[in-house]
């Protein structure tokens, strides 16, 4: 069978792809190019808000309609939250989150894909480099404790389920050996890491920067409360990259209980000062949900002065979306379009001018970049994720390589550096 895989939403979907290419290879199965050589199609829908799930149900239908005699296999929030919508499309078997990681095994069973022995092949063979990429995210685990009073996600993806320490460090290693030159570690709330295992994030990093020999590790999201003392220690090692995504969601304290958030804005500040003056070169990004119910022009206000006060690398905006099943969704004052729009672009032009100050710290600077694909130039990521357009002939060959690149000028509009490889 011709598999090919698509996906809306986070890291974690991505990152799930990944494991799931290497697992139908290992049965025997081919990845197919585009969806219209396929033979079945892997859909990995979203639904943290209602636009994902508007755009979910319209990825069904157009993969359905490019390849109408292609069996299709549907999972992801959108499939956990409305499996019954998700079946009225015409899916041939919708999984559950939780039994994701042996989609290539039920899919396989359920729709009873035949694939002789002699063609299967080893998951090593399977290589994000073929598909033009550096960075692999690698989920780590899956499920989240916690019940934000917006979030619908931790309903949809279920209690916390960690992976062993052990079987990360080898597909680590697996990786490394591949030309993978940086993992990004992601999952629905990675704080808590270990939780179910007796171990913690620290003690897989610790791993992780130990025993296996990954040019560049970088965490994704992570919850503001669950940075641990002993993290800062970690980002002396070579490896672990200098940036933190930590979500802050609003500046107003009020909103923040409202939302069920564990962190105030004034410990937020701190954590990220506290941050900076351990770790040199951090950059912080966030996100931030714009036009909560009841959100007063007193809270924006107090938003949008703790962003600009912060400096921040980039800032994740999100206009607030109902989602049924959350206790945000029966909160009375709901704030009109109009005014989430305004309050959207106001934050929007914020974000712009603290990043393009973050960018211009860096001006004079030499700093080492993964390469990325020369497509239409070379550029690539400095450790702390600020991205870097690369003048360099196209015939250079950089891709895939950490090299050293001075950083000239910020390009404009704001969004990158411009820079050139050091001899």
């Amino acid at each position: 069978m011709r598999v090919h895989f698509q996906t809306l939403g986070c890291r974690l979907n991505e990152a799930e792809l990944e494991s799931w290419s290497r697992d139908f290879q290992a049965l025997g199965h081919r990845l197919a190019r585009g969806p219209e050589e396929a033979d079945l199609l892997v859909v990995n829908t979203c639904a943290v808000t209602q636009e994902a799930v508007r755009k979910s149900r319209h990825l069904l239908r157009r993969v359905q309609a490019g390849n109408p005699t292609a069996r299709l296999v549907v999972t992801g929030c959108y499939a956990a939250l409305h499996r019954d919508e998700a079946k009225a499309l015409g899916v041939d078997l919708v999984i559950d989150n939780r039994d994701k990681d042996r989609l290539a095994e039920i899919a396989a069973r359920e729709l009873d894909l035949g694939a002789m022995p002699s063609t299967a092949s080893h998951p090593e063979i399977y290589s994000l480099l073929a598909q033009g990429r550096q960075r692999a995210f690698l989920k780590i685990q899956d499920g989240c404790r916690h019940r934000c009073s917006y979030c619908i996600i931790t309903v949809a993806r279920g209690e916390e389920r960690s992976r062993p320490v052990r079987d990360l460090v080898d597909e680590i290693n697996r990786l490394g050996e591949e030309g993978i030159g940086e993992v990004v570690l992601t999952g629905v709330h990675i704080g808590g890491y270990g939780n179910d295992l007796g171990t913690s994030l620290v003690e897989l990093l610790r791993a992780i920067l130990t025993d296996t020999e990954m040019p560049r590790v970088r965490i994704g999201s992570l919850e503001p409360w669950d940075l641990d003392e002993r993290l800062w220690s970690l980002f002396g090692a070579r490896s672990l990259m200098p940036h933190l995504h930590l979500p802050l969601q609003s500046g107003a304290d009020s909103v923040l209980r409202r939302m069920a958030r564990r962190t105030r804005a004034a410990q937020f500040e701190r954590l990220v000062g506290d941050g900076r003056s351990r770790v040199p070169d951090l950059n912080v990004t966030t996100d931030i949900i714009v036009g909560f119910p009841g959100e007063t022009d007193d809270e924006w206000r107090r938003t949008t002065e703790l962003v600009e006060r912060l400096g921040l690398g980039h800032v994740h905006i999100f206009a607030y979306s109902p989602r049924p099943g959350t206790k945000a969704a029966a909160l009375p004052d709901t704030v009109p379009a109009a005014v989430k729009r305004a309050r959207g672009a106001e934050l929007h032009a914020l974000e712009r001018r603290s990043r393009a100050e973050t960018l211009a710290r860096f001006v004079g600077r030499t700093l080492p970049v993964l390469v990325e694909s020369p497509q239409p130039g070379w550029e690539g990521y400095t450790p702390n994720f600020l991205r870097v357009k690369i003048d360099a002939p196209r015939s250079a060959g950089l891709e895939g390589q950490i090299i050293d690149v001075r950083l000239e000028a910020v390009d404009d509009p704001p969004g990158t550096l411009l820079g050139r490889p050091v001899p």
